[in-house]
């Protein structure tokens, strides 16, 4: 058999047609994400009740929050790895499996500490499920409009979040024990296994791995679905030379194409992780500290939550439309200004409009942050880069929950969402002045596929 240099992976790709095998993709990651999504703050819905049953304190609180995100950076780098060792599939259904397995743990656990452990091991399992999902999406979709099926993902999945708060409002205050069945509900997510038969392999990741058979078995079969839908297809764009490559794993770091983006989006990461979850972890908590009744504060919580897949549905709606460094821009500029009102409240219409509009902001910025970080790499540094700075950005919130803890209880209650204003300001600036912009190079991919003319057969090979 011939030995293949190269199957052009990302060229035959951009040129296709969203199909079936597309919309089949996105609704197996958009599961994943539901429960993702769904996990991420049932500790924080529940904290309150703990506090109570178990002589819990805010400080009892901050400490497994703080520690569950030591755990979200050691799987997203772990993750990253692993998803350029084993690949970006095997690596989404084994880290999807690991945080279903840990959250139903939470189910029995039997006291503050227990549950901690619990916790960390299934925050592990959720950020590694996300920076994988991210790479998974951007290198199966056309460059073109990945964005915004990486938000159509996000839109199904983020509704995970006020789905569960819904159902965390109604159940937790059913009986004494009536909390675990929220970490239950997590736990449903195991369910992925159902969709895995029917995922392919990115065979830009096969590529990469000098796989090449691999990566043309996937190609043929992907082309064939989109020939079977929707006729024969354009002549790919010739790939063009690339310089010497830089091998895969924690050496790349020398490299300043590597380097720079990392950088960046650490930065992008660490006031997106310390803006949210220093707001969505905490409101509950903070609201029942400041006199709101514990039933009260998960219901307006959970009222503001419904803005979240909103938001993912604006991100899809710009996303591929304008530039996406400016987007985030702006996004991130009117978070912190709903989320500085929403402190300086105690009137519960205003509570739950402001927590609206930070809810549908955030989730639109995170849609657009998954799919500008993976374009700022090329595929042999996509996975590490992601997985380092989502990394980075979930360890600063080891120490983002002690700080909130220390200006809560030194300061006050609105001084917390100064703080919380300011990271998000902090993290628009950054952006502003050092951002890449990455719209030029999509509509250059989109153009060069456009103008293929010559139908070729779903074997050939380029």
């Amino acid at each position: 058999m011939q030995h293949i240099r190269t199957t052009n992976a990302a060229n035959r790709l951009d040129r296709l047609p969203i199909t079936k095998f597309h919309k089949r993709t996105i609704l197996a990651v958009a599961f994943a994400y539901f429960f993702e999504f769904a996990d991420i703050n049932t500790f924080a819905i529940t904290a309150p009740v703990v506090r109570e049953q178990w002589g819990a304190d805010v400080n009892h609180v901050a400490y497994v929050t703080s520690l569950s995100f030591v755990g979200m950076f050691v799987g997203a780098v772990v993750a990253g790895g692993l998803a350029d060792r084993l690949g970006r599939k095997q690596t989404l259904t084994a880290t999807t499996l690991w945080f279903t397995v840990w959250s139903f743990a939470c189910v029995f656990a039997w006291d503050i500490w227990s549950l901690g452990v619990f916790r960390v091991l299934t925050s592990a399992g959720l950020s590694a499920m996300t920076v994988v999902a991210v790479v998974y999406i951007s290198e199966l979709f056309p460059s073109a409009k990945r964005g915004k099926f990486q938000a159509y993902a996000i839109v199904i999945g983020i509704c995970g979040t006020p789905v569960t708060n819904l159902i965390a409002s109604a159940v937790v205050p059913m009986s004494d024990w009536s909390w675990r069945l929220v970490y239950l509900w997590g736990s449903l997510g195991a369910l992925f296994l159902f969709f895995v038969r029917r995922l392919e392999e990115s065979p830009q990741w096969l590529e990469s791995r000098g796989r090449h058979e691999e990566a043309e078995a996937v190609l043929t079969r992907i082309e064939a679905h989109v020939t079977a839908e929707h006729g024969p297809l354009p002549e790919p764009q010739q790939p063009k030379p690339k310089g010497p490559s830089v091998k895969p794993g924690l050496g790349m770091l020398k490299d300043k194409k590597f380097l720079y983006p990392t950088l960046l989006l650490s930065v992008l990461w660490i006031t997106q992780t310390i803006g949210f979850f220093g707001y969505s972890s905490w409101a509950p908590t903070l609201l029942a500290a400041e006199g709101v009744s514990v039933e009260d504060s998960i219901f307006y919580v959970a009222l503001t939550t419904v803005g979240a897949p909103l938001g993912s549905f604006l991100a899809a709606m710009v996303t591929d439309r304008f530039e996406r460094k400016w987007c985030l821009v702006v996004f991130g500029l009117v978070i912190a200004a709903s989320g500085l009102l929403y402190g300086l409240t105690f009137t519960p219409v205003l509570i739950v409009v402001f927590g609206f509009l930070v809810n549908l902001f955030e989730r639109g910025y995170t849609a657009l942050a998954y799919a500008y970080a993976p374009e700022l790499y090329g595929t042999e540094g996509r996975s590490l880069g992601t997985s380092i700075a989502y990394g980075l950005g979930r360890l600063s919130n080891a120490v983002g929950p002690l700080m909130i803890a220390g200006v809560y209880n030194g300061i006050g209650y609105q001084a917390v969402f100064m703080v919380i204003a300011g990271t998000w300001t902090l993290g628009a600036l950054v952006l502003a002045v050092f951002g890449p912009a990455t719209r030029r190079r999509r509509l250059a991919a989109e153009a060069a596929a456009a103008a293929g003319t010559r139908p070729t057969s779903v074997t050939a090979t380029p």
